[in-house]
């Protein structure tokens, strides 16, 4: 006779009560699971690059369309929230004010890394008609490029990370209004992998580094989406064009705040 209070349990109990907690994976499926994650993440790249070069010649045909438009790319920046959020120094934004042009070079053997080109108009605040910030491709030690698959992806390119094989590197001087001086970047005292203050914009281009990740979010997020940012279709509010508005936007036609730009949208 069992004690009084105390079930005995049946068999198979346990089984039943957690019946996905015996499954054992064999060294030999692991291999098999990891080969096939290799093959997806190939064809995945595949994709990715093919992406990008089908989307070049679109790129290309926008570019002067966009570059004819006052502070287009000023504004567009400016209604990407990460950006907004280290571009709000005023001279900062007086200085982006200028930018007329930016472009995105690819990599030729690695189209992951990449050359950010801001272009800008002449302006008190560099001689530089061109900022630019280069993630350099530095194929790692030892990497072999191997023979292509049919999707034209090599090993080397299927090992790539981004930390261990891009290198920034920065082409930028500074000649009359020093923003990084005025506003420098400040390290946290308790993280030093972390800001305490990421200071003017423009140390984007002075630093070889790029702790906030700005670099990435443009080329990866503003530049394929350039219109919709600069509409306020991603990031920034948008505009209803109702009358009152329309009156409001002939009285400061002249200039776009950059601190909250704002594009009227038209009704179609």
């Amino acid at each position: 006779m069992s004690a009084k209070g105390v079930k005995r349990a049946s068999p198979g109990a346990e089984e039943e009560k957690n019946p996905l907690g015996d499954v054992d994976l064999s060294d030999e499926d692991a291999v098999k699971l990891q080969e096939l994650q290799r093959s997806y993440r190939r064809v995945e790249l595949a994709i990715e690059r093919s992406a990008a070069e089908k989307m070049q010649p679109v790129y290309e045909k926008r570019r002067p369309v966009v570059k004819a438009i006052a502070k287009f790319w000023p504004v567009a920046l400016m209604n990407h929230e990460m950006f907004a959020i280290h571009c709000q120094h005023n001279l900062d934004q007086v200085a982006l004010a200028y930018l007329e042009d930016l472009w995105v070079v690819r990599h030729p053997k690695e189209f992951r890394a990449f050359t950010l080109e801001f272009h800008f108009k002449e302006n008190p605040f560099f001689t530089n008609t061109l900022l630019k910030k280069e993630y350099k491709y530095v194929q790692p030690a030892g990497a072999q490029d191997g023979e292509a698959d049919e999707n034209s992806v090599t090993d080397a390119m299927f090992d790539f990370s981004w930390e261990r094989d891009v290198e920034p590197q920065v082409d930028w001087k500074d000649d009359a209004h020093n923003l990084t001086k005025l506003y420098p970047r400040v390290a946290d005292a308790a993280d030093e992998d972390d800001l305490s203050d990421s200071g003017s914009f423009f140390n984007f281009f002075e630093l070889a580094d790029d702790p906030l990740d700005l670099g990435v979010n443009i080329a990866h997020d503003v530049f394929p989406e350039a219109i919709d940012y600069f509409l306020g279709e991603k990031g920034g509010q948008e505009i209803d064009s109702d009358d009152e508005d329309e009156e409001e936007d002939e009285e400061n036609e002249e200039e776009i705040d950059l601190e909250k730009p704002r594009v009227k949208k038209r009704k179609y």
